[in-house]
């Protein structure tokens, strides 16, 4: 059989050229026969098919081996099995009675194509299945009668429309991989590819094309976890459209109106829980529920490590002659440190420590961040319910209250209007919490408001405390004057007098 070029040489000679059989076999130096096969007959492409002989093949082998080798796809190299390793199992769990360099010739042979077969596959999807999508979303939810302005990290997967929220106090780089980290065992994988913006918490510059310069903690982390990057292009938020509509569906259907906050643990187990339900209702778009598409989706995750990632950055900080570091932006007084001496500043999403060089803990807070509120227009709200006292039962704001100021409020309905706008007269000197404080008390709910405002005063006085005395002889200190003398020398007629 002649290669491809010869029989197109030899059809250009026929049609183009006009020559003859003979012409055309003298010419190329081959057979008459040939020449008249190839110059007047049609080429057709025929598909060679050889029959797969062997034990790998007829005795189902090798369909045990492929299964094996798509399971380790998903793993880190280093935790794949090794050809010895897939000899040995097939020996010692299905019975194999053939050779190792049977396997081995087996493995060689099939795993660029099974590599091949799973890349056209995924070509042939909209959203290949594993791929994610991330972004934060700004919220707001009430904690302690306050407004609190927080972000949401979604974790979003286009194929399925299965998505995973979890509540973070800030945008910077220890929040991001803290929430990615959360999001990731929520979600019981690492996806395969996670598409993100150029947010700064990873990217720290932007180059042509999809080349970006990321943080050392982001090129860390995603070496830990095992997955690759997309980023979008600058200004492309439609590059990431399914994560942005999650975006927009969790703030209108979780956080409108303002959820109560406790702590952020409480917060990420109450919206894990909404995205699980939610996963019940119908794709969009495909006839199946979001549940079903997510169990195919989750197939393709790749395993989490064995072990978490510690998530913190490390910095120092020079104490001035105050005795402050500057942290966030925010200045915290060390007493346990000298001026000039530099300590080391460890940050973690939610607290920094500081550490002295030989490793002593010397400081430790929350970040200023953690306690940022927004106040709540009591003044005005409550102004609104004087007017209209029935309608606060099913206000949006009632049960941003305190348990114990809703109870006074609501304790008896005809003095409902008289305790509003005792409270809104308390509130000018005094926080709900410190009413909310007072009021745990069973029998003050009957008190009046005025009386409340009598009782809070009271409590709030303070009274200096006693100091410790160093200057007066022991002997002294508990020595009790007998004011009996004085009585008698004063009256002596009384009993016990002295007479002069």
């Amino acid at each position: 059989m002649l290669a491809m070029p010869e029989i197109h040489y030899i059809k250009h000679l026929r049609e183009n050229e006009d020559l003859n059989i003979s012409e055309i076999a003298r010419k190329t130096g081959n057979n008459w026969r040939t020449i008249k096969k190839y110059a007047d007959g049609e080429v057709h492409s025929k598909d060679v098919t050889q029959k797969k002989r062997g034990m790998m093949y007829e005795h189902g082998y090798g369909e045990i081996v492929d299964d094996w080798i798509e399971e380790d796809f998903k793993l880190r190299r280093k935790e794949r099995r090794t050809s010895k390793r897939i000899f040995q199992q097939l020996q010692n769990e299905h019975g194999f009675k053939g050779s190792y360099r049977t396997v081995c010739e087996y493995i060689q042979q099939r795993k660029p194509k099974i590599k091949e077969e799973k890349e056209k596959r995924y070509e042939r999807l909209e959203h290949p299945a594993g791929e994610a999508q991330v972004d934060f979303g700004n919220m707001t939810v009430v904690t302690n009668g306050e407004y609190k302005d927080i972000k949401v990290l979604i974790l979003s997967f286009p194929y399925s429309n299965a998505a995973f929220a979890y509540p973070l106090p800030a945008e910077n780089g220890e929040c991001f991989l803290e929430g990615l980290k959360q999001l990731f065992q929520q979600a019981g994988g690492v996806p395969t590819y996670v598409r993100i913006d150029n947010l700064s918490a990873a990217v720290v510059s932007i180059g042509k094309g999809d080349k970006r310069t990321y943080t050392d903690a982001f090129l860390r982390f995603q070496m830990h976890y095992n997955f690759e990057v997309q980023p979008c292009n600058p200004a492309s938020g439609h590059e990431k459209g399914n994560v942005e509509r999650k975006v927009s569906y969790t703030r209108n259907n979780w956080f409108v109106t303002a959820p109560i906050m406790e702590d952020f643990l409480q917060l990420a187990t109450w919206l894990q829980v909404q995205t699980v339900e939610d996963r019940k209702r119908p794709h969009y778009e495909k006839e199946a529920s979001i549940e079903e598409l997510w169990q195919e989706d989750k197939s393709f995750l790749k395993v989490l490590p064995l072990e978490d990632l510690s998530v913190f950055s490390l910095d120092t900080a020079t104490v001035n002659k105050y005795g402050e570091i500057s942290v966030d932006n925010e200045r915290f007084v060390l007493r346990k440190a000298h001026m000039k001496q530099v300590v080391v500043v460890k940050k973690e999403w939610n607290q920094f420590t500081c550490f002295t060089n030989d490793g002593e803990v010397i400081y430790q807070e929350y970040r200023p961040y953690m306690n940022t509120t927004r106040p709540i227009p009591w003044n005005e709200i409550l102004g609104d319910w004087e007017i209209k006292p029935r309608a606060m039962r099913y206000s949006r704001f009632f049960p941003y209250l305190p348990e114990r100021v809703q109870a006074y409020l609501l304790f008896k309905k005809e003095d409902i209007k008289k305790r509003i706008t005792g409270l809104r007269q308390l509130l000018q000197n005094y926080s709900l919490q410190q009413i909310h404080e007072l009021l745990q008390q069973e029998e003050l709910l009957e008190r009046s408001p005025h009386e409340l405002g009598f009782l809070l005063e009271a409590k709030n006085i303070s009274y200096p405390e006693k100091w410790d005395e160093m200057h007066t002889p022991a002997i002294l200190v508990d020595y009790e004057t007998d004011l009996g003398q004085y009585d008698r020398k004063l009256c002596p007629l009384l009993e016990g007098g002295i007479e002069r």
